[in-house]
């Protein structure tokens, strides 16, 4: 028996990475902006702030690549293999970002605060 082909017209296909393309786009001016505000902000709860931007920033890069290549998928079979992938790395990301997370935010808890006089 044969895999089930994707019959998705070219044309599709293009339109669908173009879109992909100006989304891309957009969300990197989007972090770009959220990024230069953040620098202005003191303290440790912008670096926290901005950790957790780059960490977004990362999980929409790997989103736009797992779009790319369902794009292109051309059978059933091929198309469940990258979005199995993509959960499995979302999953593995997922647990490292929050360790990420925690780990700084206790690291800020635990020094000891200024006093102002």
């Amino acid at each position: 028996m044969s895999e089930p082909k994707l019959d998705v017209p070219t044309e599709l296909r293009e339109l669908a990475e173009k879109t992909i393309e100006q989304a891309e786009r957009a969300f990197q001016m989007f972090f770009d902006a959220a990024g230069k505000s953040m620098s202005s902000v003191p303290g440790p709860a912008a670096d926290i702030s901005k950790q957790a931007l780059s960490l977004t920033e990362q999980n929409m890069k790997t989103a736009f690549e797992h779009a790319r290549k369902l794009v292109h998928a051309t059978e059933l079979e091929e198309a469940m293999r990258i979005q199995s992938e993509f959960l499995r790395s979302q999953f593995t990301n997922a647990g490292e970002h929050m360790r990420e997370i925690t780990t700084r935010m206790m690291n800020v808890t635990k020094k000891p605060t200024q006093d102002p006089s």
